[in-house]
């Protein structure tokens, strides 16, 4: 059967796979960094692109391969290009896109370095930058320039959990001839396809859902169209920012239980959403899956599950929510974001740091906002830990 007529958890599992010349029942670890060529002329062939054999895995490799072409397969994209960590995905997204004199308008609040390194780094080379509350389409429209290449979206954004409407963008994008870019990470494959509804890119850092286990930094790109595809894969192979094959393989082996984790963690999200919500303490919950989020309807349809991440203010401000992170036993305080386990962290002084005070209170990244990634741990016992960390307070 072609990867296409497979349901998703079966791709999950098979997509990708390698035909593997001794019956390996698991993609291999291909940990080498040159290949043999059959003959001179095969690797004449090879390097003209005549023939698909590998060269040097900064160019490709098998276990490389083998990932990109599960997630191509998860997203329903042309093909897949991994890269070294989410950042090495966006920026090689960026540098293929985008000439100096561009424009890209783009989510404010998305993951902080994703916007650092274009107003502290690509505006150096000339590339202008607007960043906007895009779950109000009316405000991408009003800071559309002449020069404006690409729309880079982020929903739900980091960390406010702010829902884009991704049909809308797509069709503001084909009016206006822009490249549509989603960071996808937040979701995974598995809760939302922006391809489907017309972006050009997709990516994630696989660092979080799609490996699960915060042992892994890596990203992944997925284009729509072999002409974007061949276009960002060449800028990345020179630009040297390729995964390393045993990353490929530890991302390759965390995929498969992506459904079984996120139904698990998104179930217990919730429950813990609502917990806080009715809590006395909590001065705001944002959670898509509570009828109290401004996107509410939107998540619904555009998204195929609410997730496992919760943003929350408590009443005391920055200086309760720090008590609360210092208090939570199970819940770790760190970044990052997808795994196994529940994370904790203060997004406007951790992840979000390198933006400036005014940038991140326009975007909604307030001082009291926690953000709280959640695990597969038993329901009970984090609603326990929350309960415990909640009476410190006191």
């Amino acid at each position: 059967m072609k990867n296409k007529d497979l349901k998703f958890d079966t791709r999950l599992i098979h997509a990708g796979a390698l035909d593997e010349p001794f019956g390996s029942a698991t993609v291999p670890i291909y940990q080498s960094s040159t290949f043999a060529f059959k003959s001179a002329e095969h690797g004449a062939a090879c390097f003209a692109g005549e023939d698909n054999g590998y060269i040097y895995t900064r160019i490709g490799n098998p276990t490389i391969t083998a990932l990109e072409e599960n997630i191509a397969s998860l997203e329903g994209g042309f093909g897949g290009i991994a890269t070294s960590s989410g950042m090495g995905a966006a920026t090689s997204i960026y540098m293929a896109l985008l000439n100096q004199g561009d424009h890209i308008l783009s989510t404010d609040a998305i993951y902080g370095p994703s916007r650092v390194i274009i107003e502290s780094h690509f505006s150096r080379f000339g590339v202008e930058s607007s960043y906007v509350d895009s779950t109000d389409i009316e405000e991408l429209k009003k800071h559309l320039r002449p020069n404006t290449k690409v729309l880079y979206i982020e929903t739900p954004a980091n960390p406010t959990i702010g829902i884009t409407d991704l049909k809308a963008c797509a069709a503001l994008a084909r009016e206006n001839d822009l490249v549509m870019v989603v960071d996808n990470t937040f979701c995974s494959p598995f809760l939302q396809n922006p391809l489907e509804y017309g972006a050009d890119v997709v990516f994630h850092s696989v660092t979080k859902f799609i490996n699960g286990h915060a042992d892994v930094v890596g990203g992944v790109i997925v284009p729509a169209t072999e002409e974007l595809y061949r276009k960002i894969r060449s800028l990345m192979v020179y630009t040297g920012c390729n995964m390393d094959p045993h990353q490929a393989w530890l991302v390759l082996r965390g995929v498969k239980t992506l459904s079984l984790r996120i139904e698990r963690s998104q179930a217990t999200a919730m429950k813990i959403a609502r917990y806080l919500e009715s809590h006395p303490q909590m001065a705001w919950v944002r959670y898509p899956g509570l009828p109290s989020h401004p996107q509410y309807e939107l998540a619904g349809r555009q998204m195929k599950g609410y997730g496992s991440m919760i943003s929350f203010g408590l009443k005391g401000g920055y200086e309760a929510g720090k008590m609360l992170m210092n208090h939570l036993e199970l819940a770790t305080l760190a970044v990052s974001l997808g795994g196994v386990e529940t994370l904790v962290q203060h997004p406007a002084s951790m992840t979000h740091a390198g933006v400036s005070r005014e940038d991140k209170s326009s975007a909604g990244i307030t001082d009291d906002l926690v953000r709280f990634s959640i695990g597969i741990e038993d329901e009970d016992d984090l609603i326990a830990d929350l309960e415990q960390a909640l009476k410190s307070l006191h």
